[in-house]
């Protein structure tokens, strides 16, 4: 694991951090994106099933992509009522967050003069959900939830088909957060039938949700004929922490993001330099103990690194040229160092405030830029599921009193139709 001392003209060294951070490398998976997308486009269905076949080793039907009503029902009695009660828990602080990012349509009345902005809900939404061995119902209810909240009168997810079917624990989870449609079809051709639609998959307005580098170079080749969240890259963490912070619980907090994947980001930055010794002690003992101990020791090794500052205010401007997804100010006092961040995609205060909180049950989304993007994006929101119309309404007095404004300023850009479409609606009055 990197240690780096700024105090000691430690710059140059964090500029090597910042440029070997993660990013997908397109390389020759993007030409293989775009014959899957073609294929679809062209052949639907039948692309689909062979694509299936061929990618995920499992046989399918044209027209057998969605997930019955009585495999749904099958679901609910395949989980613990603890876990049902944990999801709807999640779903419910979920839902009361993001209500109350719904805005409103306003509208500003003048003499002879109507403006306003008229907010409305997508017609559709696509949630796409990573399959495999894995289960991921909190970013079920992360992506469908906000679109319920926003109003989306369809929502739709489509997950990889496993041998056995979807896990029980996602559709439950999306049966609990609105989801109308569920299809099992995953990777680049899921995105693709999302995106264009096919005989048995409807396409959508918008495509959200995380997914491998076959799922991430898709959505970005849709875009433009459907909208997307963002092009998601590892999971990251940094956090600033003070002398006086529990080493085990940085280490542990540093741990949950390192399990995610082997290119996920792990970074302590500290003005303690005894601090970061215990916390590198502690990584050691706490990896022990860990399921996907490979995983995360793979991480730390490739990306994670320890950074020794001279103050806090310092270790805050560090923090805001990474602009990491996960911020955690693990000092005495957060409050007094939050108007020091700029750039984070979502920002964890104080010792009980763990990163899997906000994963799981806090309410804020926990879908992130990353890779730096914090820097000029935010998280996935209700906002991200309207769309916006300008209202604009001139009686004939109020346009006569802007025409000659008008037809100056058509003048100067040298488009005189434009200038014609003023001066048309008063030639016969002012002959």
């Amino acid at each position: 694991m990197r240690f780096i001392d700024i105090c000691d003209n430690g710059a140059e060294r964090l500029e090597t951090l910042l440029a070997g951070r993660t990013r997908f490398q397109t390389g020759d998976y993007l030409e293989k994106v775009q014959q899957i997308i073609d294929e679809v486009r062209r052949e639907g269905d039948k692309a689909l099933v062979r694509f299936t076949r061929e990618l995920d080793g499992i046989d399918l039907e044209e027209g057998q992509f969605r997930v019955s009503r009585e495999k749904i029902d099958e679901a609910y009695t395949r989980v613990s009522p603890d876990f049902l009660r944990a999801i709807k828990k999640a779903r419910d602080k979920i839902a009361d967050f993001h209500s109350r990012q719904l805005e409103k349509s306003w509208f500003l009345q003048q003499e002879g003069i109507f403006l306003g902005q008229v907010v409305r809900p997508l017609d559709s939404a696509g949630l796409y959900v990573p399959g495999g061995t894995a289960a991921y119902p909190s970013s079920v209810l992360m992506n469908a939830v906000p679109a319920r909240v926003a109003g989306v009168k369809r929502i739709v997810m489509t997950t990889p088909p496993g041998r056995e079917g979807v896990r029980p624990e996602v559709l439950v989870t999306a049966a609990e957060a609105g989801v109308n449609e569920v299809y099992t079809v995953g990777g680049a051709q899921g995105i693709a039938a999302l995106a264009y639609g096919t005989d048995s998959i409807p396409g959508v307005d918008k495509i959200v949700g995380p997914g491998n580098i076959y799922v991430a170079l898709a959505k970005k080749l849709v875009f433009g004929d459907v909208g997307i969240d963002m092009i998601a890259g590892p999971s990251e963490i940094l956090i600033i922490a003070d002398e006086g912070a529990n080493p085990a619980y940085v280490a542990a907090d540093m741990l949950s993001q390192a399990e995610h994947d082997v290119m996920a980001s792990s970074i302590l930055i500290s003005d303690s330099r005894e601090l970061i010794r215990k916390v590198e002690e502690q990584l050691g003992r706490q990896l022990a103990g860990m399921s996907r101990s490979d995983i995360a020791r793979k991480s730390l090794e490739d990306y994670g690194a320890l950074v020794l500052v001279d103050n806090l205010e310092e270790a805050c401007r560090v923090a805001n040229r990474i602009a990491p997804e996960h911020l955690e100010l693990m000092v005495g006092q957060p409050m007094e160092y939050l108007g020091y961040i700029k750039h984070a995609g979502a920002i964890f205060m104080g010792e009980y405030s763990p990163e899997p909180l906000g994963d799981y049950i806090a309410g804020p989304n926990h879908v992130l830029p990353t890779g730096g993007t914090a820097r000029f994006s935010s998280p996935l929101s209700v906002e991200q599921f309207m769309k916006k119309s300008s209202l604009v309404y001139y009686s004939s007095g109020a346009l006569r009193n802007v025409k000659e404004d008008i037809i100056v300023l058509t003048e100067a850009e040298g488009l005189d139709g434009h200038g014609r479409s003023v001066k048309a609606r008063f030639e016969d009055n002012d002959n």
